[in-house]
């Protein structure tokens, strides 16, 4: 349980024996949540209960706050707890506690931050998941990162997550890339050969030609056509895999699995499916088409399942596809990444994952919205190699992984944002990269400094820490669980940068004001505790974001 559920716990405890003594009339309980206030000097909590309770007990919330504080149970953590205007009740921490938690973090080790909301639910995250007829772009970046910081913050509140890429192989835009490939071969050999016009007119495309020529030789240049386009095709598919995989690799994303499209119809998943619908009344036949019937499930139009051809459409896909990660693999809840482009698709998939007989509360969709690369006031419009799109692999090579990482993690998905390449490379205070990670690179070197010294903290007494750049930086680090639990309640692993870049700050301040290494001993040994304690959650936030914790800068 965090500090802010326990405080929530005791003021809902004090709520229910006010009413028992009579100093409060009968009511039930709303909202306790207890919040951080802006103004530091109302204390660390603080409450609205108070006012809350106004209308429904027909008091002035003054006086309900002063009849509440002083049955709150203190503890050993609360120091203070005030009524003040209009009514809110403020807590602040007692010192003593403050200091010990210090010791607490230490013990805690690695481990510290970790929560359990997820009670070992298993989770799947499935992000990115462009088809493969291209490099990743730097809109797939962002999904990217999200998804496996996302994924990092679920595990440490305690949810068994598993991290998927969904390969689109199968449908019209993958046999256009095939066909692609198999004109860009035969041009390879001097033959005169169209891209077809749906298809993929990249460089990356002339480059897949050549190779595929030094691969299979001269063998499909006049071969029959259907078989030119399925082994260069299956060929294609792998190299492109191949190299999304190591452009992910890039940022430090990986994935538990690889699932592909085209085994739900391999495995007759998809035919399972369109029976079940049909069987439940979710399907019907008009203009040789087959419709998902969704108008009873809050649709205001039914959406293409089988096109007149035949050809099912990608709509019919994701139904087979989610089938399968709640009814087959069983997920307890089911998370995807999407691009701003499928933003449209949303409802169409939830009302489906109803019609499959799954709460659709068991689905999150998360959308992303664009980026914009900039180089000052400068648009980055194309890539300086290409003169098209610019791609993920190019960005951290410009930039590094660690500031990809950082800066688009530091926006929600939902904003759009733009992305500073000479900010993200500036060594410097103004750049939050190199500030944050300067900070755990500050402390490594104090401490060994401390070790070349021969000087052992392990015994020292944090309660010599008593200067307020000190009390400062311990309330800073005892954040770290509850923003977890925030995290992962809300999915909003944003809030990690902006955590980080605060903690750093509080300890720069304090690094500052407060020599660690002095001629007082014991002082000596506290401090070093304390900024031993900042490099755990420095780091343990950094490893969070997928980021590096450098001991030397």
């Amino acid at each position: 349980m965090t500090l802010r559920e326990t405080i929530t716990s005791r003021v809902a405890q004090a709520f229910e024996e006010a009413q028992k003594e009579g100093l409060l009339p009968p009511a039930p309980l709303p909202d306790t949540a207890v919040e951080r206030p802006q103004n530091p000097e109302h204390g660390e909590y603080s409450t609205s209960l108070a006012l809350k309770l106004a209308r429904p007990l027909s008091m002035n919330p003054m006086v309900i706050a002063q009849r509440l504080a002083p049955l709150i149970y203190r503890g050993e953590e609360l120091g203070k707890v005030e009524v003040t205007v209009p009514g809110f009740i403020n807590f602040t921490l007692e010192h003593g506690w403050l200091r010990g938690q210090v010791d607490s973090i230490l013990r805690a080790g690695p481990g510290y931050g970790n929560m359990d909301v997820g009670g070992g639910k298993r989770v799947q995250v499935e992000f990115v998941s462009v088809n493969p007829t291209g490099p990743l772009h730097v809109g797939a970046a962002r999904w990217a990162v999200l998804g496996s910081a996302l994924a990092n913050v679920l595990g440490a509140a305690g949810y068994r997550v598993a991290r998927e890429y969904y390969v689109n192989d199968a449908g019209s835009q993958m046999d256009a890339f095939y066909r692609s490939i198999l004109a860009r071969y035969k041009q390879a050999f001097g033959r005169e050969a169209e891209v077809p016009a749906n298809g993929y007119q990249g460089a990356y495309v002339v480059e897949l030609g050549q190779e595929a020529r030094a691969e299979f030789g001269d063998r499909h240049v006049d071969g029959p056509e259907d078989a030119a386009v399925s082994e260069l095709g299956a060929w294609g598919l792998q190299r492109m895999l191949r190299a999304i995989r190591e452009d992910l690799e890039l940022i430090g994303v990986e994935f538990d699995s690889w699932f592909s499209e085209r085994g739900l119809y391999d495995d007759a998943t998809y035919q399972r499916v369109m029976e079940l619908l049909r069987e439940r009344g979710y399907l019907t036949e008009r203009e040789g088409a087959t419709w998902f019937a969704s108008a009873e499930l809050g649709q205001d139009r039914d959406s293409v399942l089988v096109r007149s051809t035949g050809a099912p459409t990608y709509f019919a896909s994701d139904i087979a596809y989610h089938y399968n990660k709640f009814l087959v693999r069983g997920f307890d809840h089911v998370i995807d990444i999407w691009g701003a482009d499928h933003q449209g698709h949303v409802p169409r998939i939830t009302a489906a994952t109803a019609a499959l007989g799954v709460d659709p509360a068991r689905l999150t969709i998360l959308i992303g919205q664009l980026v914009t690369l900039k180089r000052g006031e400068e648009t980055v419009r194309a890539s300086k190699r290409t003169g098209e799109l610019v791609t993920l692999r190019e960005l951290v090579e410009e930039v590094g992984p660690d500031a990809c990482r950082y800066f688009f993690l530091a926006r929600s998905p939902e904003a759009q944002m733009d992305f500073d390449l000479e900010l993200a490379t500036r060594e410097s205070q103004e750049n939050p990269v190199y500030y944050v990670q300067y900070a755990h690179a500050r402390i490594a070197g104090i401490l060994r400094t401390a070790a070349e010294r021969g000087i052992d903290h392990g015994e020292g007494d944090v309660r010599l820490l008593e200067a307020p750049e000190e009390l400062e930086l311990v309330r800073r680090l005892l954040l770290l669980p509850e923003l977890v639990e925030t995290m992962a309640r809300r999915m909003e692993p944003h809030h990690l940068p902006h955590y980080s870049l605060d903690l750093a700050t509080a300890f720069h301040w304090f690094y500052d004001r407060c020599r660690v290494i002095t001629d007082d001993a014991a002082l000596t040994a506290a401090r070093l505790k304390l900024v031993q304690a900042t490099q755990l959650v420095l780091a343990r936030c950094l490893g969070l974001m997928g980021m590096g914790a450098p001991d030397r800068m």
